[in-house]
């Protein structure tokens, strides 16, 4: 791929063109040169857009596909174009298929799914055999076969005794092991958080203690076990001050959060709509501030679209019946911006690969090119329109976004939207 882009505002503080405006000329995928005007005497494709901004590529490191099983929710291909189309450039996909992916031959599968795209897709192995948290799954097998880390996708590992001989068996190779933050003999039937507005609507809450319970036994496995342990999706202020201990003791730990949950408080289910059943739960104002600084000053590693589809037979029925999740792929980006900086909400994008094996690839001379194309200062209502994805259950269906998307260049391809 050669093509020459003109006039892009650089965001990227590993690059020391870092707030300039620049051409950037790539040849075969690499930038053999950054500057003012650049020639373009080989005639190559001009990449030129109304405000045009780059970054490094964007990561989400919580995505669902649905394929295999669920292909009605979401396939492989549409679910990297939807990413492709959202900005990201590598995408973490959970295990939650059917069959759940717990074996070498289902991460390969995957991958074998997702291969020659522009957007890289890095499995989840599932923790526990069909995440039932009965048995181990085949870690190891699993990681050979390219799984960057393990997760039973939404379903707490009950059982203590199995997340300390989780952790202590994948140090033997570098496994990171993820656990969800949710004490279920608390949480119980509990579908939104347990506070005054659950109370006002009759709706079963699902309290704070339950993921701050979870959270800090698993802290404590940690200490005790050794090995690296991530806690995606975290919701309440008190875990994240039990995280920013822990890391604080040295303990090898992070954590993402749901861009949703630094938007929505408890009180945007007033008219029960479905869209807005996620786990965990959207919390109270409190959290959400608590969360947001905790993202800024770094004891939240991360952040992810949670991106969930869910078919509309399993949204368009009663509240204490609907399935939970929202797709998030799509908004993420205008989302993030209406409560962080749009410098801020680049870092948050583009940070966390690490965690999963993937080395940031900063704009620079003679570095392969892998970086997405926005415009900052686009706003507008985000609508049904807007979503590439086959499910429509969209949290921020309606809400006054910020940032355009203009595409991706990753992997010696490139994507713009139409």
């Amino acid at each position: 791929m050669n093509i020459l882009i003109k006039s892009a505002t650089i965001i990227d503080p590993k690059s020391e063109f870092h707030n300039s405006t620049q051409d950037l000329l790539v040849q075969n995928g690499y930038i053999t040169n950054i500057g003012s005007n650049l020639k373009n005497p080989k005639n190559y494709k001009e990449i030129q857009l109304d405000n045009l901004h780059i970054s490094q590529g964007w990561f989400d490191s919580s995505v669902c596909f649905g394929e295999p099983g669920y292909e009605e929710r979401e396939t492989i291909e549409n679910g990297l174009k939807t990413a492709a189309a959202s900005g990201f450039t590598t995408v973490v996909m959970n295990s939650n298929t059917n069959p759940v992916i717990d074996t070498n031959a289902d991460i390969a599968f995957v991958l074998s799914k997702s291969a020659n795209h522009a957007v890289t897709l890095l499995p989840l192995g599932a923790l526990t055999r069909s995440s039932k948290g009965e048995d181990l799954a085949e870690l190891f097998d699993m990681k050979m076969a390219g799984a960057v880390a393990f997760y039973d996708y939404k379903t707490a590992v009950t059982n203590p005794n199995m997340m300390k001989i989780a952790l202590q068996y994948a140090c033997n190779f570098d496994g990171l092991v993820c656990s969800f933050p949710q004490e279920n003999k608390i949480t119980r039937n509990g579908v939104m958080n347990e506070q005054v507005t659950s109370t006002k609507l009759g709706l079963k809450g699902n309290p704070a203690l339950a993921e701050e319970l979870q959270v800090a036994r698993d802290l404590f496995l940690l200490e005790y076990a050794g090995g690296k342990l991530h806690i995606p999706t975290i919701s309440t202020s008190k875990s994240v001050a039990l995280i920013k201990e822990a890391k604080a003791r040295k303990l090898d730990v992070t954590c993402s959060v749901a861009i949703h949950n630094l938007c929505f408080t408890d009180e945007a289910l007033n008219d029960f709509d479905t869209n807005f059943k996620v786990i965990p739960p959207l919390r109270t104002q409190n959290d959400v501030e608590a969360l947001i600084e905790g993202l800024k000053d770094g004891t939240i590693d991360m952040v992810t679209s949670d991106h969930a589809p869910i078919d509309i037979e399993e949204k368009k029925v009663e509240f204490d019946h609907a399935n939970y999740g929202t797709i998030g792929l799509e908004s993420a980006f205008g989302a993030l911006q209406t409560v962080l900086s749009t410098k801020k909400a680049i870092e948050v994008l583009t940070r966390g690969k690490s965690r999963f094996g993937i080395e940031p690839n900063p704009i620079k001379i003679g570095q392969e090119l892998n970086a997405t194309l926005f415009n900052p200062n686009n706003t507008y209502t985000f609508s049904e329109n807007d979503i590439k994805s086959r499910s429509k259950n969209a949290i921020f269906k309606g809400s006054s976004l910020k940032g355009k998307v203009y595409g991706i260049i990753a992997n010696n391809k490139m994507y713009l939207n139409p």
